[in-house]
């Protein structure tokens, strides 16, 4: 089959036929994309402001990015951890440096990265802490996305995400989000908690930013009952709210810092989770590991796609431009009367639609933009995540704005 003369509805069946229903993607099937843009298989371009829900935050096929993965590529990409190999250790000792820990363990996807941080807390916590085995929990927050393992989804309150996949792993205690007296309350009635996992912003909930002081509040509350802080920013680490890391703007250094997406510029699964000493010595040969995980390949990627993130100062990007959009959607919002209210950090935002009247609102604003040139895709049913790639211009923006509003004023 020549794969170059099929049209977007054959390749949309294709997907449909021989594809798990596992998704419910905008009809729209992209061959190409290059910094800000992507285009479909009929040469119509597009402004990309999904990012592949932010792991693109140095923009589609980043030159230095593609370059480092196709030089190493060719000269040795996968070691397994049988054998020390010349780029882990380099990788190692510069991405702990980058965000001042100790230790790193290297795994490959968002999910796994977070099973890897579930298993370090439960076994700081019988080893350091002192636990009975089998008697830690972890505290997590209602909303909650940290992936789609059968331990993740066993806290999820999501019926999509959890319905008809049970048994459930114990171990879990849900509390409200943005809500530090419950997390106070929690801790102090009982004296099994090993850890508070946490995004510092919810993404999958729709870029639900908590009060200003949460975090820090959080942390200290852990602190004083001796629980460890573990920060999920696979979403929104690495630049996309307009620090390095969410966790940045309350000075808050979690004790195990979980990443992803971001951190191999969206070239190639790489994912993350830093600890300091006192928690990761607990970890020993044999009791956790991965076949890929910490690869050459991965390795080289990630230095160059955080040397990216520094180098064209996308942080500060993220900041600068997140404001612009903001205060734009917000003067949409005084005059739609669909176009409710807007939230979010840096270039992580969310519009949140009135669907009062029509269920399927958002996507059907989704289905409108993709038609005017930009794609995004609800969430939550009447929430638009709007998350383009850091490297966007000013001017870049302002036309994506442009088409927000006229799609939404001239069709709803």
């Amino acid at each position: 089959m020549d794969t170059k003369k099929l049209s977007a509805l054959q390749l949309i069946e294709l997907e449909n036929k021989f594809g798990a229903h596992n998704y419910h993607p905008l009809p729209v099937a992209l061959e190409k994309g290059e910094g800000v843009y992507v285009w479909d298989v009929n040469g119509k371009k597009y402004y990309d402001f999904l990012s592949a829900y932010s792991a693109i935050n140095q923009g589609h096929c980043h030159p230095k990015i593609i370059n480092t993965l196709i030089e190493q590529a060719k000269k040795l990409t996968l070691t397994s951890r049988a054998f020390f190999n010349d780029r882990l250790g380099i990788y190692e000792k510069f991405i702990t440096g980058y965000f001042e820990y100790e230790k790193v363990l290297p795994m490959n996807t968002g999910a796994e990265a977070v099973e890897t941080a579930l298993k370090l807390c439960r076994k700081w916590a019988y080893e350091k802490k002192g636990l009975k085995e089998n008697s830690a929990q972890i505290v997590v927050c209602e909303g909650n996305f940290h992936g789609r393992t059968t331990t993740i989804v066993s806290f999820s309150i999501d019926p999509d995400a959890y319905k008809n996949y049970g048994p459930f792993t114990p171990g879990f205690i849900v509390i409200p989000y943005n809500n530090a007296d419950a997390l106070e309350k929690v801790l102090s009635e009982n004296s099994n908690i090993a850890g508070f996992l946490v995004e510092p912003i919810q993404g999958e909930a729709g870029a639900y930013v908590p009060d200003d002081g949460y975090l820090k509040k959080c942390y200290d509350v852990c602190k004083q009952h001796d629980v460890l802080f573990i920060a999920d920013e696979v979403q929104t680490g690495i630049a996309r709210t307009g620090k390095l890391l969410a966790c940045d703007y309350e000075n808050v250094h979690p004790d195990i810092l979980i990443l992803g997406k971001a951190l191999s510029g969206g070239t190639y699964p790489v994912s993350a989770v830093l600890a300091d000493n006192y928690i990761m010595d607990v970890i020993h040969p044999g009791q956790h590991g991965s076949t890929f995980g910490g690869n050459p390949i991965a390795a080289s990627v990630a230095i160059t796609a955080l040397n990216v993130i520094k180098d064209e100062k996308l942080s500060e990007n993220a900041f600068r431009l997140g404001n612009i959009f903001r205060q734009q959607l917000e003067e949409l919002c005084k005059q739609s009367s669909i176009a409710s209210f807007v939230r979010g950090k840096g270039l992580l935002n969310a519009l949140i639609i009135n669907n009062e009247g029509d269920k399927d609102m958002a996507w059907e604003v989704c289905v409108r933009l993709s038609e005017n040139g930009l794609l995004a895709k609800p969430t939550h049913t009447n929430i638009i995540r709007f998350a383009p790639p850091l490297i966007i211009t000013e001017e870049q923006l302002l036309e994506c704005i442009d088409i927000i509003k006229r799609t939404i004023n001239e069709n709803f």
